[in-house]
């Protein structure tokens, strides 16, 4: 017999093939029909045993066999039959001359079960490694294939890197046993070995398809009817795409979000629902905990010190735990020109950015730097469509079997913000079907408010949770908790407006509106509940209920303003923008809605930046159908 490598013509010009089978292969690599390359490795007076594996071997019977044969000798032989008891059958091939084609084992990719229903047995896994984390023992890749993220522990010497040629976007073939470790399955890897070539580029087709597939949004219904809402709900299925892909991809995530009632109803669903699907995707439990962050900001925007400390920690997660950098989500805020600092910080690095929003957007000035914006004034609506109305139906995109602890979410963001949306009474019904009545939703709404202040920069995790209750069902203590937050909240901002009224400035403007003036650096209480916004917010409810009346309310400190109106059509964005021009040296900077807002300057400016903003308060037009929004804290 002669024989070629694989690939060559043999003197048959190939029309014959022999397989050789690899090392790994099993029974269940052999075909019927096929010939097999096999080694005599035992001689008996009734045949040969031969071995076309390491663990395939079996009997060719001296009936069938022509000639003598030695043990090493090599025999083209094919399968004749599988004896009941398991045992194969071969005889030789009518073979002369052939091309030899080696085959590799054929693991099934198995599926979503694939490590607790194969515990102890080898199996096979095909993906991309998403992170190489270096223990004090083995080296753990996180390897992504069409089913999720599987750790897979691979030992050399204790802290020595296993396969220091494999890296992070690497396409690999993964073998060994799935085995219980710390209450998760991880596999322990018996060989893991890099893929190329054609045999690459047929994985990463199949892994980007069934990836693409997997990070499409669930379909699911709005929870009320809502027209001004269709318009975002595109962007929104664009958005839970891309977080489940990252999800998928083994990316973590860091929510910003604004420290308010409002942020906290945006931020804590979209938490929740990223955290089940995690959950869902990564065989590691901790998983959750390691790939989510959320993180509540003071300020309306994106400081520069938020996204020095993000980059940091994203940085040293890198180099300590082989995590790919972030992507960062922005809830409640992200939309403006201060915005852009910040930004451009994060654009010398792989660190995608989202936005969802509702404040004034300058679009202009941010839109090159973020990867998706979700924001209603892009749709001509406003405010008045709160980020957490948005944020309950991305969540339920993304995990809508969270839906039935999210109902009256809607109604408290929507208080919380003090939307006017024609959509409110539809919430309110919904939230009241949950158990939730109005003046309940209220205590809630104040309650975020006065947690938020104390928790500061703290996530406060449980604590929200228990106040909103979602993934929490102690409904005694939701209860009791609401009630006693909130009853404090009350007391607390009745003793500061008790001591801060009587310092109250008034004129009326010269298009009708009343103007209240409150220096609350030195005639409020510091450094405790309410805040300089939420101060000023409360004395402008209580001058809007005595008056009736079109009314602007201004808190103001040494270097900050917070502005409020009701009945008088400003647009405090372009407000900003006019005074950094007409004040100069003032360092004029702020934003938010078009009627409630806050203003930065150089303290030696106050009293000219002031002056000048009460000027254009006074030539703004009045329109009674306009209203303040939530406060803003400073």
């Amino acid at each position: 017999m002669t024989r070629e490598s694989a690939g060559g013509p043999g003197d048959d010009d190939g029309d014959s093939v022999v397989y050789d089978l690899a090392a790994d292969c099993t029974a269940d690599d052999l075909e019927e029909g096929r010939s097999y390359l096999a080694e005599i490795n035992g001689i008996v007076e009734y045949g040969v045993f031969v071995d076309v594996s390491d663990s395939v071997s079996g009997l060719v019977h001296e009936s069938v066999l022509d000639g003598t044969y030695g043990v090493g000798d090599e025999l083209v032989v094919e399968l004749e039959s599988v004896r009941d008891n398991g045992d194969l059958a071969f005889e030789p091939s009518d073979t002369e001359s052939y091309t030899l084609e080696t085959v590799e084992h054929d693991y099934a990719l198995t599926g979503t079960n694939r490590l607790e229903a194969n515990v102890g047995d080898q199996i096979h896994l095909e993906g991309e490694v998403v992170q190489v984390k270096q223990t004090g023992g083995p080296t753990i890749f996180h390897v992504s294939d069409e089913y999720g993220v599987v750790p897979c522990a691979a030992f050399e010497e204790a802290g020595v890197r296993a396969y220091p040629s494999i890296e992070v976007g690497d396409v690999v073939r993964v073998t060994g046993s799935p085995e219980r470790h710390e209450g998760s399955v991880q596999i322990e890897v018996d060989g893991l070995t890099k893929l190329d070539g054609e045999i690459e580029a047929e994985a990463r087709e199949r892994l980007e398809a069934a990836l693409e597939e997997r990070a499409q949004p669930h379909d699911v219904e709005p929870l009320i009817d809502w027209p001004a809402f269709e318009k975002l709900r595109p962007n929104l299925e664009e958005v839970a795409t891309r977080l489940r892909r990252t999800v998928l991809e083994g990316r973590p995530i860091r929510v910003r979000h604004h420290a308010d009632g409002d942020g906290m109803c945006a931020a804590v669903p979209v938490q929740i629902a990223l955290e089940r699907f995690i959950a869902e995707v990564h065989e590691d439990d901790d998983a959750p905990q390691h790939l989510i962050k959320r993180l509540p900001a003071k300020a309306p925007f994106y400081e520069m010190e938020d996204a020095t400390r993000d980059l940091n920690f994203a940085l040293e997660d890198r180099e300590k735990h082989g995590q790919q950098l972030p992507l960062l989500l922005m809830l409640d805020n992200g939309s403006t020109a201060e915005d852009v600092p910040a930004y451009e910080t994060l654009a010398h690095y792989d660190i995608p950015i989202v936005a969802i929003d509702h404040h004034h957007p300058d679009p202009e000035a941010v839109e090159g730097l973020l990867d998706a914006h979700v924001n209603p004034y892009l749709h001509d609506e406003d405010y008045r469509i709160t980020t957490g109305m948005l944020c309950v139906e991305l969540a339920r995109m993304i995990f809508p079997e969270l839906t039935d602890e999210l109902r009256h979410i809607p109604a408290v963001a929507g208080l919380s913000d003090r939307s006017k949306a024609d959509a409110m009474g539809d919430y309110l019904a919904l939230a009241d079907e949950e158990g939730y009545d109005e003046q309940r939703l209220q205590d809630l709404s104040e309650a975020l408010d006065y947690a938020a202040f104390w928790l500061r920069y703290n996530s406060g995790d449980q604590l929200i949770t228990d106040l909103l209750q979602i993934d929490s069902d102690d409904e005694e203590r939701h209860r009791e908790l609401v009630e006693f937050f909130a009853d404090r909240a009350r007391t607390e901002v009745d003793e500061q407006l008790e001591a801060a009224m009587s310092h109250l400035e008034h004129e009326d403007l010269a298009n009708g509106a009343h103007l209240y003036r409150i220096d609350v650096e030195n005639y409020a209480h510091r450094f405790t509940y309410p805040a300089p916004g939420k101060t000023t917010g409360e004395i402008h409810d209580r001058k809007i209920e005595e008056t009736g009346d079109p009314v602007i309310t201004v808190g103001y400190g040494p270097d900050f303003a917070v502005l409020r109106s009701d009945g008088v059509r400003l647009d405090i964005p372009v407000m900003v923008s006019e005074l950094e021009e007409e004040v100069p040296g003032a360092g004029v900077s702020g934003g938010g809605h078009l009627v409630v807002g806050s203003i930065k300057f150089v303290t030696g400016k106050r009293e000219d930046v002031i002056d000048a903003l009460v000027e254009k308060m006074a030539e703004a037009d009045i329109d009674e159908e306009l209203s303040a929004a939530a406060p803003i804290d400073d």
